[in-house]
């Protein structure tokens, strides 16, 4: 959530240069660098045992009391910090986070709310310190609809979306008249909208810019109809005999209902450099994006146990990516800005 394979039946778009892959490739190398630093500085550091004690105010995060070093090694004592994250679900991917951050000085609280709006309000009532669920895109959409100043701090993941059926083989086969399931917010359903332009089943409207819709829809030669249903409930409805297809994200399957990348009718490529948008972050507010706590986060996400842990829950349908931060933000701006002008 390999991320572009898919079964010979599935239409892919001509790969291009892109940062998304530039940025797995970087996250790749660092990994490997970062494994061979941490060998080097366990033997400089061997038998010395750092302490650690409380100390961190405002802001968002909160430090706790903790003993000092030890008397016979006289190490400096080091902060210790805890957060509390707004998400829309439990996963192992952020068990393993959870568990990588309390060694590196971080205690993550995870707090799961059933619901894609509550993690920004949540946030910006000040009930947590940040949350780790939404793209760019959708980020943009909550601050300009909302008037909120939340901002990315560091990218996580990319999700790989398709068109699935339970009862086609393949792009073809929809029939006339065909009823798809899409997401029913303006980020996703417009994704959805691309994609099933990309696979030759409509035209969109390039005017229409990030926030396509229905009625932006210029060519539908086969008719088909759209049933808007919200993102997360899509998956409950890949069986309805009454639609033909489905546009979400592959990692959105319940692992028990066996649908993986291999039984898209048609997958998306997600590093693709137009997915930018759709690049997953973990956000905060503006007065609270330079809390040194979320630089110990972001090395818990770089973890290869991390990444071991999303590979094995998501097969590959999800990657982790690393964006400079500053791209996000002038991403976000933009998309912001292409929102208020529509």
């Amino acid at each position: 959530m390999s991320e572009n394979s898919s079964s010979p039946s599935s239409h892919q778009e001509p790969e291009q240069p892109s940062d998304l892959r530039a940025a797995v490739a970087a996250r790749g190398r660092r990994r490997r660098n970062g494994a061979i630093a941490a060998v080097v500085s366990l033997l400089a550091a061997a038998g010395i045992v750092a302490g650690v004690v409380a100390a961190v105010n405002g802001s968002g995060s909160s430090a706790e009391a903790a003993a000092g070093g030890s008397a016979d090694t006289g190490a400096a004592p080091a902060q210790r910090y805890s957060l509390n994250l707004a998400v829309a679900e439990d996963t192992q991917f952020q068990d393993a986070i959870k568990e990588v951050a309390a060694e590196k000085g971080l205690d993550v609280t995870w707090t799961n709310v059933d619901d894609w709006v509550l993690p920004n309000t949540e946030l910006v009532a000040g009930t947590v310190d940040g949350n780790a669920f939404q793209h760019v895109l959708y980020l943009s959409a909550f601050n300009r609809e909302n008037g909120a100043d939340i901002t990315p701090v560091f990218s996580t993941v990319i999700v790989q979306w398709g068109i699935f059926s339970s009862t086609l083989d393949d792009v073809a086969s929809i029939p006339d008249g065909g009823r798809i399931a899409i997401p029913d917010d303006p980020s996703n359903g417009g994704r959805a909208l691309g994609i099933l332009d990309a696979a030759g089943l409509i035209t969109v409207d390039d005017a229409a810019g990030v926030f396509p819709t229905t009625e932006d829809i210029t060519a539908n030669p086969k008719g088909l109809q759209f049933v808007e249903v919200p993102a997360r409930n899509i998956p409950q409805n890949f069986d309805d005999p009454s639609l033909s297809a489905v546009v979400v994200g592959t990692s959105y399957f319940d692992p028990s209902q066996g649908v993986t990348a291999d039984d898209a009718l048609y997958l998306d490529d997600s590093l693709a450099q137009k997915n930018l948008p759709y690049v997953n972050v973990v956000a905060t507010t503006a007065d609270k994006a330079d809390d040194p706590a979320w630089e110990v986060l972001q090395e818990a996400y770089a973890d290869p146990r991390v990444a071991e842990a999303l590979e094995a829950e998501n097969f590959g349908t999800t990657v982790l990516v690393d964006v400079p931060v500053q791209q996000l933000r002038d991403t976000l701006a933009d998309l912001e800005a292409q929102g208020a002008a529509a």
